[in-house]
């Protein structure tokens, strides 16, 4: 998800969205623990669309 289409979303979504990809994190970070991932830069990013949400959320709850 590019930082352009964060922008848009409202607070709610942000909410919704960074529970989901926080969700998909955990579980392709056990799915590489057990059994290496064909592509393992999945994780880096999700991680980095994590960042980018909760970023955006804490930046619009501090304005």
């Amino acid at each position: 998800m590019k930082q352009s289409e964060v922008k848009e979303l409202s607070i709610a979504e942000l909410q919704e969205k960074l529970g989901e990809f926080k969700r998909n994190y955990a579980d392709l970070k056990m799915a590489h623990a057990i059994t290496p991932l064909e592509n393992p830069l999945q994780l880096r990013n999700v991680r980095r669309t994590v960042a980018r949400l909760a970023a955006e959320l804490s930046k619009r709850e501090l304005q």
